[in-house]
Order: C-alpha cells, then structure tokens, then sequence
C-alpha cells in the first residue's frame, strides 16, 4: 500500500514548501532569526517553530506542556494560545538547535507519508481537539506551510514560489472561503453577484452568487452586471486572506468597482485565517 492518489498533491505541495523553509533558514546568521514576519508578533524563529510544531503535532507527538507568559498581547483567543505553544517553547533556542529540529523533522514526515495507507475519509486529530478528515488535514497543513513558506519569504527579502504546488492548493483553500465572505460576512445583497479577478502567477476569475435565500455559490462563469468587483494580482490576494496585511495597506493594488459599501464591507471581511 502507498499514498492515496487523492492525497499526493497536497504530500507533494508539502513537501515542496518545507524543502524551501529548510534552504531559506539553513545558513541563516543568528541575528536574522529575530527578523519580524508579518504574522503579528512572529520572528523568523517563531514562524519556523509554529512549522516544526505543525509537523510534530500531524506525526502524532504529543504536545508540550508549557507555561505561556502573560505578556503575550498578539495571543487573544484560544486558537493562537493552542498555536503559541509550540512558538514559545522554543523561543530560545538557537540557529543550530532550530534547523537541526527541522531537518529530523523532514526525515521523519517523509518516512511517515512513505508510510500512510490511510483512506482519505479516515477520521483525524485537529487543533483544539476537533476532528477533520486525513484529506481536510493534508490540504489544510499544506496550505499552512505553504503560507508560513511565504511569510518567511517576505521576512528575508526572497520572494518566489507564488506558482509553486502549495500555492495550487492554497487558492483551493482560499476560494473556498469566498461565498462565506460574500454572502455571510459582507451581507451581500439577495439575488447579487460579486466578481473576483486575480492575476499574476496564479490567475483566476470568479463569480459569488448569492441566491433569493441569501446563501453563496462560487462559479467559474462571469457574471453580467455584478453588483461588485475586485481585481487584484495574486500576491496581494494571498496577504489580504491570510490577514498578513489591511486593505488600507494595499489599496493601490486593488482595483474596486460598483457598490462602495459592499467592496469595503468583503475587503474588511476578506481575512479567512484564524
């Protein structure tokens, strides 16, 4: 038995993003470990650490037992308590200790995916106790290290990788949180539609419809007369709904039209990442 062939693209995806986070941190001087990410109040050593724990956590390691320190004012709510742990416990460890952690983690989900004969319905563990399929867990952790690859990038000054496979299953990820942000969050109008245009190294043009109920759909087709539209490149979709920047910090790269209220009320909304 082998890899379910409906779970080697995330592997895949995976483990693309987790070979660059090595060789973007393997020879990196002490000092920039300390650089600022723009996950609020991450370093490079943190968002490394949050990977590592990831990793440790999807192998089936038992967490940490740790005290988190109460000066933490980026951590308000029991989701980024349960993701600061992993970070804090290893917030002073060194250059070496960080890559050597990270390389035995590689050797050992490499062997783990070599290994995995689960069918991907198989129910697993997921953060705060809850449960999600292997799939769902696969496609998320990919997405995750896939972005957490990014926030290093632009930390360090070393862009690329915008069209890699993680990048793939992160606009899957991503689109997939549309019709909530449309229809729920931003309220848009019954029997409308919103038009969302990306360019750059991964394009795509979609259409939310939001039916007579109130309820959202994603479609491929354009819509004709949309009540709105955004158009933006890729990288700026990604930071926008990864909640890395504001759209007031990214307003000259968004191109809004129609209704003023409603592009603000999804642009406000457009964060899907907890």
């Amino acid at each position: 038995m082998s890899l379910h062939p409906t779970l080697q693209p995330y592997a895949d995806a995976w483990s693309h993003s987790i070979e660059a986070i090595s060789e973007l941190v393997q020879r990196l001087p002490e000092g920039d470990w300390n650089l600022r990410t723009p996950c609020p109040g991450w370093s490079v050593r943190d968002v490394v650490s949050h990977v590592i724990g990831l990793d440790s956590e999807m192998y089936g390691d038992p967490r940490p037992i740790h005290a988190l320190p109460r000066d933490l004012f980026h951590v308000t709510n029991d989701h980024q308590r349960y993701m600061e742990m992993q970070v804090d416990v290893r917030r002073h460890h060194t250059a070496p200790e960080m890559t050597a952690e990270l390389e035995l983690m590689i050797i050992r989900r490499n062997r783990q995916l070599r290994n995995e004969n689960r069918a991907p319905d198989t129910m697993v563990r997921g953060p705060l106790g809850s449960e999600l399929t292997l799939e769902e867990s696969m496609r998320r952790h990919a997405f995750d290290v896939w972005a957490h690859e990014q926030d290093l990038r632009t930390a360090l000054g070393r862009p690329g990788n915008l069209d890699s496979p993680g990048a793939h299953v992160a606009c899957d990820v991503l689109l997939a949180e549309l019709p909530r942000v449309v229809a729920e969050d931003a309220q848009a109008p019954r029997s409308s539609a919103v038009v969302i245009d990306v360019h750059g190294p991964v394009e795509f043009l979609r259409t939310v419809r939001v039916d007579i109920q109130g309820r959202g759909t994603l479609e491929t087709a354009p819509a004709l007369g949309p009540a709105a539209t955004l158009a933006m490149d890729w990288e700026t979709y990604v930071r926008l709904a990864c909640g890395r920047v504001t759209p007031e910090a990214v307003a000259d790269r968004v191109k809004a039209e129609g209704d003023p209220d409603l592009t603000a009320a999804i642009l406000r909304h457009f964060a899907v990442t907890p």
